[in-house]
C-alpha cells in the first residue's frame, strides 16, 4: 500500500532502522531515534543507488513524491540524480568563490592595504554600504551594466553624486583586477561613462533627512577615536557654528552658570551668544578633566599644554573614517541641517534661526539685530533642537514634535 500521512505519523521506532515502502521506488526510513527520512531506490548504469529526498516532517509526503518524480525524469533522460545534485553544489561553490564580494575583498587586500587608514575605511565603507548588499552574492561575470547603474542611481538619489562617481571608479578597479586574474574579459564600468549626473561644486554637504541624520548622530556616538574629536563632533550639530569657531572654543568663553558661550565671530567681527543646551553642557563637562588645564576646549593632540586648538582637518578626517564622504556630510553642513529642520520640522521663526547662525538679520526698519535679540526664545529653541536630535538617535522610534508657535 502507498504511504499516507497517517501511516508516517503512526510509524514507531524499533531497535533497528526499517523501511516502509511507497510507490515507484520511494520509501520511508524509520530510525531508532524516531527520525524519518524519505529515500528513493533506483538503478543507473546497472548499479543500485539511493537518493535522499528529505526529512519528515520538514519535507511532506507530497513534496517527497514530487522530488521522486523529478529524479525519475532525470534517470529517463540519462542523468544520474545523485551526480546532478553534486554538480549543482559544486556550481554554487564556484559561484560563491567567484562572487563579486569575494573578488572585491581580494582586490582590497592586494591593492589597498598600503593606503592611508582613512582612505581604506572610506573605500571599504562605500563597498559595504552601497554595493555589496545588492551585487555581492552575484558572480562577477554575471553582473550587467544596467544592474550596476541601478546601484549607482540609488547613491545619486540620496544626493551623494560624488560618491556615485567614486563608487563607479572603485568598481572599475575591481573589474580590471578580475580581468588581470582571468575571471572576466570585459570591464562593464566603461559602458557607464556619462550615465551619472555630473559633480558640481558649491554648497557644503549637509544631511536634511531626519532618518539619515539620526544614523549620522549614532555613528558619531559610536566613534572610537579621540575623545576630544568625538565630543567636538557630538557638539557640532547641537550648536551649528562655523567649524573654525567650534575648534576655537575657549574655556574662558563658556559661562556654565548662564549656560552660554560668548565669542567673537571671525567672519563678521561681532560678538555672538550661543545658548548651551543641557546636552552640550554635559558633553563639555566630560572634557574638563582632560583639557581644562589649557586654553582650548578642543586642543590639538600635538600640543599637550592646550595652547593650540584642534586642526581644521581633525573633524573631517573622523567623518571620513566613519565612512561618510565629503559629498554626503561636512562639519559646516550642520548649519544647513539646523536651518532646514528648525524651520520645516520644529517650526521656529526663521529670524530666530538666522540670528542664531550669526547671520546679518535685519528688522523691518533696516536695523540689524544685536547679539542679545530674542535670546530667551533662542535658548528655548536650542534646547528643543538638542532634544529633537536625541530623539532622532532612537532607532525605529518616531517621536512627534509640536511645532513652535
Amino acid at each position: 500500500m502507498p504511504l499516507s500521512d497517517t501511516a508516517i505519523k503512526n510509524a514507531k521506532p524499533k531497535d533497528k532502522p526499517y523501511k516502509i515502502s511507497d510507490e515507484k521506488g520511494m520509501f520511508l526510513l524509520v530510525n531508532p531515534n524516531n527520525s524519518k527520512y524519505f529515500r528513493l531506490d533506483y538503478r543507473f548504469d546497472g548499479k543500485r543507488k539511493t537518493l535522499a529526498l528529505g526529512v519528515y516532517p520538514e519535507i511532506s509526503l507530497k513534496q517527497a513524491r514530487e522530488k521522486r518524480d523529478d529524479a525519475r525524469t532525470q534517470i529517463t533522460n540519462g542523468i544520474d540524480p545523485n551526480e546532478n545534485r553534486k554538480a549543482i553544489k559544486l556550481s554554487k561553490a564556484d559561484n560563491a568563490a567567484n562572487s563579486f564580494e569575494v573578488l572585491a575583498r581580494e582586490w582590497f587586500e592586494r591593492n589597498m592595504t598600503d593606503k592611508s587608514e582613512s582612505h581604506q575605511k572610506r573605500t571599504l565603507g562605500m563597498l559595504e554600504r552601497d554595493v555589496l548588499p545588492f551585487l555581492g552574492n552575484k558572480p562577477i561575470a554575471d553582473i550587467k551594466a544596467p544592474e550596476l547603474l541601478t546601484v549607482l542611481r540609488k547613491i545619486e538619489e540620496r544626493g551623494a553624486v560624488e560618491s556615485a562617481h567614486r563608487t563607479l571608479q572603485i568598481f572599475g578597479q575591481i573589474t580590471r583586477y578580475a580581468i588581470a586574474t582571468g575571471r572576466i574579459d570585459v570591464d562593464i564600468s566603461q559602458f557607464l561613462r556619462g550615465s551619472l549626473r555630473p559633480v558640481t561644486g558649491g554648497h557644503f554637504s549637509a544631511i536634511t533627512n531626519p532618518k539619515e541624520l539620526g544614523a549620522l548622530l549614532r555613528a558619531i556616538d559610536d566613534y572610537t577615536g579621540s575623545l576630544v574629536v568625538k565630543t567636538a563632533l557630538q557638539i557640532a550639530p547641537l550648536v551649528f557654528v562655523r567649524p573654525s569657531e567650534l575648534r576655537g572654543m575657549e574655556w574662558s568663553h563658556v559661562d556654565f552658570d548662564a549656560k552660554e558661550w560668548r565669542y567673537l565671530v571671525t567672519k563678521t567681527n561681532v560678538q555672538h551668544i550661543v545658548p548651551l543646551s543641557k546636552q552640550v553642557i554635559d558633553a563639555i563637562n566630560e572634557l574638563k578633566p582632560l583639557t581644562s588645564h589649557g586654553r582650548f576646549v578642543f586642543p590639538s593632540e600635538r600640543t599637550p599644554d592646550g595652547s593650540r586648538c584642534m586642526s581644521d582637518v581633525a573633524l573631517l578626517a573622523a567623518l571620513r573614517r566613519m565612512g561618510f564622504s565629503k559629498d554626503e556630510v561636512s562639519v559646516h553642513g550642520f548649519r544647513a541641517t539646523a536651518r532646514t529642520l528648525l524651520d520645516e520640522v520644529l517650526g521656529f521663526r526663521p529670524d530666530f534661526i538666522e540670528h542664531q547662525l550669526a547671520h546679518a538679520v535685519r528688522d523691518p526698519n533696516g536695523r540689524a539685530y544685536n547679539r542679545t535679540a530674542h535670546l530667551e526664545e533662542r535658548r528655548k529653541m536650542m534646547q528643543a533642537w538638542a532634544n529633537y536630535l536625541d530623539n532622532l538617535k532612537l532607532v525605529g522610534v518616531v517621536v512627534p514634535f509640536e511645532k513652535a508657535a
